[in-house]
């Protein structure tokens, strides 16, 4: 009997180590709202635009943050080394569908990695983002999320995108800078650069202060790495595996001012093979054969200003705008302008539910207005969306 208490006893010491050694956690968000959108195209015209539209409603999920379910999980090799998994998965839970890539049903499209950590930094492998989505911490898409998206977020991938076949090292923290580089693998036999990507960049987090620095490159291929490629489905004319399809470049900064939270930044993307037909009589460009995030240009500019305003620890009111500023290729020297402005107000009843309501208005000029959440208003300037959600973590 005494043998056996002693047993049950080191092999319960045992259990109670590799517990400690090792851990999994689930996590995950669901976020939903009711929607209004104006001036929604209700029909294609022959030139690509509509002059038909009507007002919706909708129930969306995922307008501030994608709904996700994931794992992640760690465990304890010695010596400061750490063996790291993460698996995530996205759903829009007002259907209960899974989100996969375009013409794909991808389960763990969010992320799905593995890799090593430890004082050295973290490096991973698999599908991921690159540092533009963790950066989007000090800009709209902390606030927004996909609100802001087709106005310009999507495109300069500071909503996260992600890079499929790849290797991505991160740095450990040292006084409040870290910095990563990531490399997506095209995995064509005989040509290393089809479908090729890669990334850098560094943060600085230090009490209210925070600055970004970051860059994007991606390049054509049968399997490009760069999933913004795939999904937009392009068609270049006279383009070749190994071309350079994507270039994006931001900087920005936030500052946390007493109670109010303010916040600045710019993204110069180039898409050097895109291109659009010529504009119609009315001077609006036409869609064009490549477009990612709703632009058909081969330049554009974004610009964003923005603030969160804790009126009490629970409430916060909400403001930013965003200016685009597109380059259209083929088309002489025509511009393009997109300005959208964002007011909201977000109410936290826990650490992990919030109530919001949002009121968003997009103005197009010289250019197709991409649609606040991405229902196009065909020929029409002008577009505005409320919507009245809330969010759960877990």
């Amino acid at each position: 009997m005494k043998k056996s208490l002693i047993a049950l006893a080191v092999l319960g010491a045992i259990a109670g180590a590799a517990q400690a050694q090792s851990s999994v956690t689930i996590y995950g968000i669901v976020d939903t709202g009711i929607v209004y959108t104006s001036k929604v195209s209700t029909a294609t015209g022959a030139n690509g635009l509509s002059s038909n539209n009507g007002s919706k409603f909708s129930v969306n999920s995922g307008i501030i943050q994608g709904s996700r379910l994931g794992f992640k999980g760690v465990e304890d090799l010695g010596g400061g080394l750490k063996a790291l998994f993460q698996l995530e998965a996205g759903f829009a839970n007002d259907t209960g569908a899974l989100q996969g890539d375009k013409g794909s049903t991808t389960l763990f499209r969010r992320k799905s990695v593995v890799g090593l950590g430890g004082n050295f930094g973290s490096v991973l492998l698999g599908r991921q983002t690159d540092i533009l989505d963790d950066v989007s911490q000090w800009t709209s898409v902390q606030d927004f999320g996909g609100v802001t998206g087709a106005v310009g977020h999507n495109l300069d991938r500071l909503e996260g995108t992600r890079t499929n076949n790849s290797i991505r090292y991160n740095t450990p923290d040292v006084s409040g800078f870290t910095a990563s580089a990531i490399y997506g693998f095209g995995e064509t036999a005989g040509q290393t650069s089809s479908g090729q990507s890669f990334g850098l960049g560094g943060q600085y987090a230090n009490g209210p202060l925070g600055l970004f620095a970051a860059y994007y490159q991606s390049k054509l291929g049968t399997t490009p790495s760069d999933v913004s490629l795939t999904n937009s489905a392009p068609v270049f004319a006279g383009a070749h595996a190994g071309d350079t399809a994507l270039k994006t470049f931001s900087l920005g900064a936030s500052y946390q001012a007493g109670p109010a939270r303010l916040y600045g930044n710019w993204s110069r993307v180039k898409q050097p093979l895109a291109y659009s037909s010529t504009a119609n009589t009315t001077g609006v460009i036409q869609p064009g054969s490549f477009t990612i995030g709703s632009f058909n240009n081969q330049k554009a500019d974004i610009f964003e200003l923005g603030v969160n305003y804790a009126v009490t620890a629970p409430l916060h009111l909400l403001a930013s705008v965003q200016y685009s500023k597109l380059t259209f290729a083929d088309v002489g020297s025509d511009k393009g302008k997109l300005t959208q402005i964002n007011l909201g107000t977000d109410y936290f009843l826990s650490k992990r539910t919030d109530l919001y309501a949002f009121v968003s208005n997009l103005r197009a000029k010289d250019a197709v207005n991409p649609g606040v959440l991405g229902d196009s208003t065909g020929s029409d300037n002008n577009q505005t969306a409320v919507a009245v959600g809330i969010r759960h973590k877990f």
